[in-house]
């Protein structure tokens, strides 16, 4: 969720998609490949995924992706920046904004969720969440916490929170308050730097700051069941002014994944298939 300085560590060279998956390919993790939720000590290593671009769409170059949901057939994304943070409903095939509701200046907006007919957005270092209806993007109130705000998700019952550790915290959506939290941990190390969240068909989606991959966490143990390499996943001519990945939405209707990253140009439909 960091600044530009980090898109660097990400400006891989190759146009996509360098990493092609297999025949049979899947927006999501393919069922042969689950992980059984054993112990951490006799848990195999994690899954490695490639991924095939379906398609792409334009995304606006400015924006500094911080959350994205898509709803309903709906795309709506957070856009962060101290003096440019809003909430906007997008348009996916042309990338225009239908509509936003921008943030006092002082407020940098983070991670994004749905749930019980709200958006809820979080924002980096104030510690104060903000509450919009989920029809008109009016603002519907505010709620507070302790600590930063990065990535936010919803699994139908719980809302898991990121805030740049290797802690995800659990919310009730209703009471908004902080009913536990969760280590996430990869091949017996905590795995810290966990930003944008997606619940995936039973699984955490989570961006991991300053790097190009995806860490697949099961949310019973919080072990890291599989990784999804997004290496040269936006065409170097692109990468000039673009910085870190950042942004996971998937369409549960259409079982279609989309990934982007902070001012990138690009918004990519996915399928992901072990390597």
């Amino acid at each position: 969720m960091r600044p530009a300085f980090a898109a660097a560590l990400l400006l891989l060279a190759g146009a996509w998609p360098s990493r092609p998956a297999a025949d049979g390919a899947s927006p999501v993790a393919p069922e042969s490949a689950a992980q059984p939720a054993v112990s951490e000590a006799s848990s195999p290593p994690p899954a490695a995924y490639g991924y095939r671009v379906v398609q792409s769409f334009p995304h606006d170059p400015k924006a500094f992706t911080q959350g994205l949901l898509f709803r309903n057939g709906r795309l709506f994304e957070s856009v962060g920046g101290y003096g440019s943070s809003a909430i906007r409903e997008v348009e996916l095939h042309s990338g225009k904004v239908l509509r936003q509701h921008r943030l006092p200046s002082q407020l940098f907006g983070e991670g994004l969720a749905l749930a019980d007919g709200r958006f809820i957005q979080l924002t980096w270092r104030a510690g104060v969440g903000l509450l919009y209806d989920a029809e008109t993007l009016a603002p519907a109130g505010q709620f507070r916490y302790r600590g930063e705000g990065w990535g936010l998700a919803y699994d139908g019952e719980r809302l898991w929170q990121s805030d740049g550790t290797a802690q995800l915290r659990l919310l009730d959506p209703r009471t908004l308050e902080e009913t536990g939290r969760l280590e996430v941990r990869a091949e017996g190390r905590p795995l810290s730097a966990l930003n944008e969240l997606e619940f995936v068909e039973g699984r955490i989606y989570a961006n991991v700051w300053g790097t190009h991959r995806i860490a697949m966490i099961e949310p019973t143990s919080g072990q890291v069941r599989g990784w999804v390499d997004l290496a040269g996943l936006l065409p170097l001519p692109m990468q000039a002014r673009a910085d870190v990945l950042n942004g996971i939405a998937y369409d549960r209707d259409g079982r279609r994944l989309f990934v982007t990253g902070k001012r990138w140009p690009r918004l990519f439909q996915i399928e992901l298939a072990v390597r």
